[in-house]
């Protein structure tokens, strides 16, 4: 967790404002080095993504949580410049994302998404070595600064000893540290991470949730589960059918209130020595039916 500045987290965290979008001064640039102001996102024809804000502090692993659909994963696309907003702008250093040349802002944003898939024949080193891609010419070999990324990447995430295994033979949770691996061999300053722990098994997911923390870069992670965001996450921003709906610290977001506004779900939220504890709480539709049979 981070100790900033009130005037930062001011600065860094607003979100969904109704004021017209602010020019981004050097200032808040460089302490919100990746911003998105008010961004909005057509596609088909559909708003999937509404005047959204985020700016996570240098260091901060901001969760974005919402159901399916509520616009996650398309703000981690806007926020990596896979897509361009609608409306809105996402900045860098204070310079528009999509005026930056697309090299340069591959050394410093790195995006895993869900599922990495690949056909080719490759090792976990040749994947992680993916990652250098960004710092090196075409068709030229590795420098030892390239290789000394690799090795760095491999040991940071438990992968050295795997690292001549093909890739095919990895488990879920393998790949996904393999693909957090190939992240890192970019030496990025930010990270953005689609779901990384959707179908893991729970050992895994707390490994790759400790991992992720422990790592010296900015992360913005989409999230399913409240309450390994609220042990994970800095800040959280809850997403609702493309919107904005709620901003802050764990203890801030995670109310039933919040939960059942957002997820339809009732459910009792206490006080852990690391976050909120979320219980679900069946419905009592479902135990007199239960109770009927």
């Amino acid at each position: 967790m981070n100790d900033s500045d009130p005037a930062v987290v001011d600065r860094c965290t607003s979100i969904g404002e109704e004021s017209p979008a602010k020019e981004i001064t050097p200032e808040a640039s460089a302490e919100c080095a990746l911003h998105a102001e008010r961004v909005s996102r057509l596609i088909g024809g559909r708003l999937v993504l509404d005047g959204v804000t985020v700016a996570p502090r240098p260091g901060e692993t901001v969760g974005l949580l919402g159901p399916n659909g509520s616009g996650k994963s398309t703000l981690l696309r806007l926020l990596a410049g896979v897509l361009a907003p609608s409306a809105g702008v996402v900045t860098l250093d204070g310079r528009p994302l999509g005026r930056t040349a697309r090299r340069a802002a591959a050394r410093r944003i790195a995006a895993v998404e869900q599922n990495a898939h690949t056909q080719t024949e490759l090792t976990v080193r040749d994947v992680v070595a993916l990652g250098r891609i960004p710092h090196r010419r075409a068709w030229t070999p590795m420098s030892t600064a390239d290789l000394g990324a690799v090795t760095a990447a491999l040991e940071r995430t438990g992968l050295t000893g795997m690292a001549d295994r093909s890739w095919h033979t990895l488990s879920g949770g393998e790949r996904q540290r393999a693909q957090i691996a190939r992240a890192l061999a970019q030496e990025p300053s930010e990270l953005l991470l689609d779901e990384p722990t959707n179908h893991l098994d729970i050992q895994y997911q707390l490994d790759l949730m400790e991992l992720v923390a422990g790592l010296p870069v900015t992360t913005v992670i989409a999230m399913h589960d409240l309450n390994l965001a609220a042990m994970y996450c800095d800040r959280l921003l809850v997403l609702r059918d493309g919107r904005a709906v709620a901003e802050g610290t764990p203890s801030e977001v995670l109310t039933p209130s919040l939960i059942e506004e957002v997820y339809g779900v009732r459910a009792e939220v206490a006080s852990g020595p690391g976050g909120p504890v979320i219980r679900f709480l069946r419905s009592p539709a479902g135990r007199e039916g239960q109770e009927a049979g």
